[in-house]
């Protein structure tokens, strides 16, 4: 996934078209279900206690942000981008909850790195034609997948830092030594091929991922807008996945 050069540093994004009150409405409006569909989902895979109700307030402020911020012109359907910040609100809303069960912490960030990987697709789906064959469409659709994976396995490896480990309960099951030797082991090897990328992806996905940094503050210490910031996400987890696959 080419998602530019160094020369991207310090890029701004464009800012979306004026719109009106009425247009807003009528996207929240039209996508008010989505909501508790998002917030259900995700009450599962998250397996949380929370209200659901809670979910939902945190989703339905996600879709207002989503209807004041979608831009047509780039031909992303509204509920393809909407179900992203609805996800993420929730997710963000969860994250501030005290004492978070560490195996809940780890769903919450692993999901917000798939959602990265589902923001820099949408991205590149809206600049580039669509692919020429079955061929290409399946070799495309490999590479997501595989980047996904790799990305939700390092979040699963990495631990919360700082401020964070306040709001985490330490409910691991498998804290055997036999358990924890591996995940040792399994560390060293990913900071090994993290230090052969290039220092800005190195930079990024250390940040995001081992300190607990968001992906839009990390990029912005790069000088990255939020948009660049999840391209070179996406083209280091890329780059990342190629050469793990390689040191098996």
């Amino acid at each position: 996934m080419q998602t530019g050069s160094g020369g991207s540093k310090g890029a701004t994004a464009i800012p979306a078209p004026a719109v009106t009150e009425a247009a807003v409405e009528l996207r929240v409006r039209e996508s008010y279900p989505l909501v508790a569909i998002v917030a259900r989902q995700l009450r599962r895979q998250l397996t949380l206690d929370a209200p659901l109700e809670d979910l939902q307030s945190y989703g339905h402020e996600g879709l207002l942000q989503a209807a004041r911020r979608f831009d047509e012109s780039r031909g992303v359907p509204f509920r393809r981008w909407a179900n992203l910040r609805i996800r993420g609100a929730i997710l963000d809303g969860v994250r501030s909850y005290g004492n978070v069960p560490r195996r809940v912490y780890a769903k919450i960030r692993a999901l917000q790195a798939s959602d990265a990987l589902q923001d820099a697709k949408i991205e590149d789906d809206a600049a580039r034609p669509a692919p020429s064959t079955p061929e290409e469409a399946d070799e495309a659709l490999t590479g997501y997948i595989r980047a996904m994976a790799t990305a939700m396995a390092v979040q699963f490896l990495a631990s919360p830092k700082g401020d964070e480990l306040d709001r985490v309960v330490d409910e691991d099951d498998d804290s055997s030594p036999e358990r924890l030797a591996e995940r040792k082991e399994l560390v060293t090897q990913l900071r090994e091929v993290l230090g052969t990328l290039p220092d800005n992806e190195r930079t990024l996905l250390t940040r995001y991922y081992f300190e607990d940094v968001t992906l839009e503050e990390a990029g912005r210490e790069l000088g990255l807008s939020k948009s660049w910031a999840s391209r070179l996400h996406a083209r280091a987890i890329e780059t990342l996945e190629k050469r793990l696959r390689r040191v098996g």
